[in-house]
């Protein structure tokens, strides 16, 4: 499995299983990397297709987690 985005790395350790809050660190790191907004919300659909595993396997699938 390859990572999408292998420079952008978000630390996901202390956000409690807080979907919202891991959604978004996340997605704030992709714009901050200068990720296109479409790329950015194709990641946010993906990741909320499923239940929380669902949405840390996406985070590791496009950024680099800590």
């Amino acid at each position: 499995m390859e990572t999408k985005y292998p420079n952008v790395k978000v630390k996901l350790v202390g956000s409690d299983g807080n979907a919202f809050a891991v959604l978004g660190k996340v997605a704030k790191a992709l714009r901050n990397a200068g990720v296109p907004r479409a790329e950015v919300m194709q990641f946010q659909q993906e990741a909320t297709s499923g239940d929380y595993d669902h949405l840390l396997q996406t985070c590791v699938r496009w950024i680099s987690v800590n």
